[in-house]
């Protein structure tokens, strides 16, 4: 989790762009993302995910897209004015930040492959009682919350700096080549 990738880029992003209370919005979406991937890989049905490989294909296809869309949204958007007055930073909504998150934990392959391939080989899901699987849903939601909101205070902390036109520019290039990488990687995984 603690690795770069599509997941932290988006919550630094939002954490830049719109502010640390909202990019909690967008780790709540990951969250539930991979509570689904999680509640699936317990249950069982890991092995469906295999079995209706093509399903799963569309959705990453679909996440794969919405990420280049977004790049290239943030490529094409004028330099965008970071307020830092309160009630003046831009806001997109919660459930639309909410559904964002979702999104790119639902289309990255990384979570995918984890729950459905990694999860079942390094624990005996068919030993695990309801308990443990509490415990252990309990850990993904703080690991899956907990380091993205990390990286959120660091980029939100950094605000001030992106108050020029030039470096906010940059960093929306920056930022939408890297969604656009992301979403390529995506679609061809």
């Amino acid at each position: 989790m603690a690795l770069p990738g599509p997941g932290i880029f988006a919550v630094v992003s939002c954490a830049i762009g719109r502010g640390f209370r909202e990019s909690l919005a967008l780790i709540g979406g990951m969250v539930m993302g991979d509570l689904i991937y999680f509640t699936l890989g317990v249950v069982g049905l890991a092995a469906l995910a295999h079995t209706l490989g093509e399903f799963f294909i569309v959705v990453k296809l679909a996440g794969a897209g919405y990420l280049i869309w977004l790049g290239v949204k943030l490529w094409r958007a004028p330099p965008a004015s970071i307020e830092l007055e309160a009630g003046k930073t831009p806001r997109r909504g919660f459930k639309r930040t909410l559904l964002g998150g979702l999104m790119v934990t639902i289309g990255n392959p990384k979570a995918i492959g984890f729950y459905a391939g990694l999860l079942p080989t390094l624990i005996n899901l068919d030993q695990l009682s309801w308990s443990e699987a509490v415990t252990m849903g309990a850990i993904v939601v703080g690991l899956v919350a907990g380091i993205p909101a990390l990286y959120a205070y660091a980029a939100a902390s950094s605000r001030r700096f992106f108050r020029r036109p030039a470096r906010m520019k940059a960093l929306q290039r920056t930022a939408g080549t890297m969604m656009i990488g992301a979403g390529l990687t995506v679609a061809a995984r």
